[in-house]
């Protein structure tokens, strides 16, 4: 065999159908809803055993196994290094964090026969961070990045859509250690390093996918980027700049260049109250008072709290940012925070939905606040949306339960506020829409894309050391919190993500890389012993190469095997039949492949003799190194 057409340096698998579990099915199940659920089901890949928990079988344990080993060379070639951390772990580990607070009931639970708490890992921060805190003492060990594939648990309220949105889940997650961002060794070098990773990962399993700029959620951290695979089923919303290429799902995307209104516009009439009971939302309020809802002004209550705590309104420090967007539109926290950072200087500030019985307790009559309340209630900023800003006609909240107002006017109803700095900001503080302006290119404009997020890179900077007591003897023998990154990638997740993307009407069109075999040999005789043995020959033949065979040697109707072999997915199908064999040939076809491309349509005759270089070509086509 000609040296250049093998893959690996291991022979590939060669499995008969007979002889493993592939137990298809016609019909899936009713509460299947995506592709990914619906096909993984009846293709035999997975079992559901409880709400969220699904068994995998021999196909997807095959598929599984072929992203982690990419995961892991590229890992590795990042210079990584694997481990292996507990499942099970001590709640008292999130004690400086407050991690299970922020996790709250998403967090599983359990106590031992001696009532000791733990938690069943969602991601393993505080235990990595703890195992190197006890391993490094100087800088000189650092840097290092740590990694593992490991099971990882989250009670979801509502699982839904098979691996999607589970309970329990297989996750590759690693975690970089620095004692500097900037120059060799330091934070950024890594997360660069890790980027690349990962965009190889996603490529060499054959995904098309969109790194986004994202938000850090409740991991925390600064920068953070998200890898989407694209496709129509996709849970997240991107947002994308046609011309610069930039991308950023909705909590993230920045909003280009806006023109904003003044404050001294005329009023379009008197403030009139409407009394507006039992309205639950503002779609609702508008048709009662027949104002559309990009009229009417949304105010939403945040908290400040600020690197000494909560403020108290005593102090006459910002405690409260109010963040008034259109009705149409909606708050975004995230903008909300490097706001209230940028108004108040205090660059540790946080922001979080304002407690309504604290607002209230403030002054604040939730579910009905207009922007007056800068005016009276002590500690609060005003965060104006470009959009929200300006003359014209509004409606908003009138500071009043069961109230609203008409024709309300910024400079009549807030007055000298407007002009303190310190107090009023017009800023960028709502979630990006389809039609925006492009933040990157003048005068383009946001386009949506829908995507599934497989991966998740973080600079989570001193949060956890700081919070765990980590730091190191710098060379100065000045001590300092170690600074740190985090790396995840959903294992499973990606590989549902790869059936949402990558399926038909007949089934999953696996990318070879990740294919649980690239070959089926599909025997049509056999009670045969000729069929059998040139099955086989060729099964060894193109292991020998390093591609993985399955043998169809059940005995069963040839419909019900070609409807089998398209529904699994494998991307090559080999029929050997007492008609092609008497020319000396097998039926070769390649699943998806185009009517006249070779293996396309209905198939071509292959001699025996090109067998393997037909197969092998294929897969080199389908990307496999």
């Amino acid at each position: 065999m000609p040296e250049q057409t093998a893959f690996t340096v291991r022979s590939g698998d060669v499995t008969r159908w007979s002889q493993t579990l592939i137990p298809t099915l016609r019909e899936a199940p009713a509460e299947a809803e995506s592709p990914s659920h619906v096909l993984m089901l009846r293709a035999g890949y997975i079992r559901k055993l409880g709400a969220g928990i699904y068994d995998y079988l021999p196909l997807a344990t095959r598929v599984l196994s072929k992203v982690s080993n990419i995961v892991r060379q590229e890992m590795n070639a990042a210079g990584a290094s694997e481990l292996l951390l507990p499942v099970l772990l001590p709640t008292e580990l999130y004690a400086g964090t407050k991690r299970d607070v922020d996790y709250g009931e998403l967090l599983f639970k359990i106590h031992d026969r001696k009532n000791a708490s733990y938690a069943l890992g969602p991601t393993h921060e505080e235990p990595i961070t703890e195992l190197v805190k006890g391993s490094v003492t100087s800088y000189k060990q650092l840097p290092v990045n740590l990694y593992q594939i490991q099971t990882k648990f989250r009670d979801e309220a509502r699982p839904r859509s098979g691996l999607l949105r589970g309970r329990e889940f297989i996750m590759k997650d690693a975690y970089s250690f620095h004692t500097a961002v900037e120059g060799p060794g330091g934070l950024n070098e890594t997360y660069d390093a890790m980027y690349t990773a990962y965009s190889n990962i996603f490529r060499r399993c054959g995904l098309s996918f969109v790194p986004v700029e994202a938000e850090s959620g409740p991991i925390g951290g600064s920068a953070s980027h998200e890898f989407m695979v694209t496709c129509e089923s996709g849970e997240d919303t991107i947002l994308r700049c046609p011309v610069s290429g930039y991308a950023a799902n909705v909590e993230k995307c920045e909003i280009g260049a806006r023109p904003r209104g003044t404050f001294n516009e005329p009023p379009t009439g008197e403030l009139t109250e409407v009394h507006t009971p039992n309205l639950p939302g503002i779609d609702e309020v508008g048709k009662f008072m027949k104002v559309k809802p990009d009229r009417m002004l949304k105010s939403i209550v945040f908290e400040i709290k600020g690197s000494e705590g909560s403020r108290d309104q005593g102090t006459g420090k910002a405690r409260w940012a109010l963040a008034v967007v259109r009705g149409d539109h909606d708050v975004n926290e995230g903008k909300v925070k490097i706001a209230v950072r940028a108004i108040t200087g205090d660059e540790k500030a946080t922001v979080a939905l304002a407690d309504e019985k604290a607002a209230r307790a403030a002054g604040f009559a939730i579910g009905y606040v207009s922007p007056r309340t800068v005016n009276s209630v002590p500690g609060t900023v005003l965060l104006v949306d470009n959009d929200a800003s300006g003359g014209g006609f509004w409606a908003s909240g009138s500071d009043k339960p069961d109230h609203h107002v008409k024709h309300f006017n910024w400079r009549r109803e807030v007055g000298a506020a407007l002009d303190d700095a310190s107090k009023v900001c017009v800023v960028d503080v709502r979630n990006a829409i389809v039609g925006d302006p492009s933040p990157r290119s003048e005068g383009a404009k946001l386009e949506a894309a829908k995507g599934i997020e497989v991966g998740h890179i973080f600079k989570l900077g001193t949060k956890y050391s700081e919070a765990m007591g980590f730091e190191v003897l710098l060379a100065d023998q000045q001590r300092k919190p170690v600074i740190m990154g985090c790396y995840g990638i959903g294992v499973s997740r990606t590989m549902a993500a790869t059936v949402e993307q990558n399926h038909d009407a007949d089934g999953i069109r696996w990318p070879m890389p990740i294919a649980p075999y690239h070959v089926i040999i599909t025997l049509l005789r056999v009670d045969e012993e000729g069929p059998k043995t040139t099955a086989m020959e060729i099964a060894k033949k193109l292991a020998a190469i390093g591609l993985d065979v399955l043998i169809d040697d059940r005995d069963e109707r040839p419909g019900v095997k070609f409807k089998d072999a398209d529904l699994i997915g494998v991307p090559i199908r080999l029929t050997v039949a007492d008609k092609a064999l008497a020319v000396g040939a097998v039926e070769f076809k390649v699943r998806g492949a185009a009517e006249g491309a070779n293996g396309g349509g209905k198939g071509t005759l292959c001699p025996l003799a090109d067998v393997v270089s037909w197969c092998a070509q294929a897969a080199r086509d389908g990307g496999l190194a």
